[in-house]
């Protein structure tokens, strides 16, 4: 063992070859969390101090490769100038530009997902080889920021400018074919066979059959384009994303402006470049707003599956409160997916037409051949009208989508409360009163939610 810690080791394989293999403790993902990157730094070391090297392997212990940043670290950040943010992008750009410079030809085995930064280190790997069950990408404009740790100067030297600000500017995950026809991978292995392919691409690479070093002279060097190709592809580029990104998002034109900027220079002052506007963006509204929502949205997918676990009772019978347009169209998405549904309504008129919305609406998929006229009768015949709570008692969900009134709203779903069963879900198709307000009403708050469907509804 070359190197051990709670995130990462070193060891020697067959001798000459060194496998660095990402796996953090008490995580199921690795992330470049601070623990990490200072135990990168410390696993260079040690690598750099061993003698009779002759190849790199890296891999991950997880069933992923690195998910990125620890992005619950990055909040920190916020407030802060951007003096003060560039030291967080210039620990693991040091890292990685060290990975780059060793002595000796490097091959990731790309499995899972590598995004953000996990993305950045298989790209100061001389060789990328990915599993066809493996996603890659640079998603940080979703976040408000860009790629800081060498993604806008390496991708760019890799797969070419307007292929690497796609891949930037949109934030989208691509697959093994797609990363592999734009360049950004060498070669694609099946889950089984990745570690075999990696390792004999690397060492094809130290026997002298793959070029290495003209790898590594392509991403060290500018951009291979003269003044007038330089100001055709970025005029072009400019426009496009500015068009689609929108004035609110400055991220992916950022990205843009700082490939045009860094095109002329060598690896490591294009790296400042970068350095620059990461901090800059760092510092914006929008990166302190999107990572709030990412962070939320981690967090509620959390919780959503922690309470997933603790119920034990699916859903199997729904009703609608109120019909017409919107609870037709409620009542046809139940019966559709295959949940019987009772929909209730203080007059017949509100039933014939909530039937008459359901009626067309599957009658329109018989008529395109997405649904045959039996199967168009049994969906009908799941839907049961009424004017009555008859059967109520027997529903695990109810919807009430009746008029946009905070008063009547109230006023039926404490009546509906009384009638369904005591774990049974209540829910509300407001747009607009407060779900909170609402719950006041009720004896069993805990078990009533804001459900809202758009119209329409399908």
């Amino acid at each position: 063992m070359i190197y051990q810690s709670d995130e990462l080791t070193i060891k020697r394989l067959d001798g000459d070859i060194a496998e660095l293999n990402f796996d953090l403790k008490g995580e199921s993902v690795n992330k470049f969390d601070n623990a990490t990157v200072t135990s990168l730094t410390a696993a260079l070391d040690a690598l750099e101090a061993e003698s009779g090297i002759r190849g790199l392997l890296v891999t991950s212990g997880k069933p992923v490769f690195i998910v990125g940043a620890d992005i619950t670290e990055f909040v920190q950040l916020f407030g802060a100038s951007k003096d003060e943010i560039k030291p967080f992008t210039g620990a693991n750009n040091k890292n990685f530009n060290r990975l780059a410079a060793l002595p000796y030809p490097s091959v990731v085995a790309i499995n899972g997902f590598a995004m953000g930064g996990g993305l950045e280190v298989c790209l100061a790997c001389d060789f990328r080889v990915m599993s066809s069950a493996a996603k890659v990408g640079l998603p940080e404009t979703k976040l408000g920021i860009l790629p800081g740790w060498g993604g806008t100067v390496r991708l760019p030297r890799i797969i070419g400018v307007d292929e690497a600000v796609m891949w930037m500017a949109t934030g989208q995950d691509k697959k093994a074919a797609e990363a592999l026809k734009a360049g950004a991978v060498d070669a694609i292995a099946e889950p089984d066979q990745l570690r075999a392919v990696a390792l004999a691409t690397l060492r094809g690479a130290m026997e002298g059959q793959l070029d290495y070093q003209g790898r590594r002279t392509q991403k060290h060097s500018p951009l291979p384009l003269n003044d007038t190709e330089a100001m055709m592809s970025f005029f072009t580029i400019n426009a496009m994303v500015a068009q689609q990104a929108g004035r609110n998002y400055p991220a992916p034109v950022k990205v843009v402006e700082v490939i045009q900027n860094a095109y002329k220079l060598g690896l490591e002052e294009a790296l400042e470049v970068e350095a620059d506007a990461f901090a800059e963006l760092a510092t914006t509204p929008v990166a302190a707003a999107l990572v709030g929502v990412f962070l939320n949205d981690q967090l509620l997918g959390k919780k959503a599956k922690g309470w997933e676990q603790q119920v034990d009772k699916p859903v199997a019978r729904a009703a609608v409160l109120g019909a017409g347009i919107m609870g037709g169209g409620i009542a046809y998405q139940s019966a559709l997916k295959g949940i019987p549904i009772k929909m209730k309504d203080i007059n017949q008129e509100g039933l014939d037409l909530g039937l008459s919305e359901a009626n067309k609406l599957l009658a329109k998929r018989v008529s395109r051949g997405r649904m045959t006229p039996d199967q168009m009768g049994d969906i009908l015949n799941s839907i049961d009208p009424t004017l009555t709570y008859a059967g109520f008692d027997q529903v695990d969900i109810v919807v009430e989508a009746v008029v946009e009134n905070e008063k009547v709203k109230g006023i039926v779903l404490a009546e509906t409360e009384k009638e369904i069963d005591k774990d049974a879900v209540l829910a509300s198709n407001t747009s607009t009163i407060s779900i909170t307000r609402l719950a006041e009403n009720l004896q069993r708050p805990e078990n009533f939610c804001g459900m809202h469907f758009f119209n329409t509804v399908h």
